[in-house]
């Protein structure tokens, strides 16, 4: 079955860098996209970024285009996320997400499975 585990979250000062990871397994990774949310609390869960089937497009949220980087290593079956220049708004729970076919953007509804989370803290 489809798996998606996530790791790399913690707490940071504002200004830090984290890296999160997420291990994909049970299906095809190369064909499909993937895709990361987060929803801080008492808030929706929200888009943060996306990357396509291969890797050569990927689409980010406003809100933190320049400072995270997407990026995935099919030959690992991986995705990451990479943070810099965090801010306290950047708090929230991190989510995997698997697309549903090779190419997905922000919209929660073509993601067909998630991961459990990676909790990000961003607090001096």
């Amino acid at each position: 079955q489809v798996q998606l585990v996530e790791s790399g979250g913690g707490l940071v000062q504002p200004g830090g860098s984290l890296r999160l990871s997420c291990a994909a397994s049970g299906f095809t990774f190369t064909t499909y996209a993937m895709g990361w949310f987060r929803q801080a609390p008492g808030k929706e869960r929200e888009f943060v970024a996306a990357i396509i089937w291969s890797g050569s497009t990927t689409y980010y949220a406003d809100s933190v285009k320049g400072r995270f980087t997407i990026s995935r290593d099919n030959a690992k079956n991986t995705v990451l996320l990479r943070l810099n220049s965090l801010k306290p708004e950047d708090t929230a729970v991190y989510y995997c997400a698997k697309a549903s076919g090779p190419v997905a953007r922000w919209n929660s509804n073509d993601y067909a499975y998630w991961g459990q989370g990676t909790q990000v803290t961003v607090s001096s």
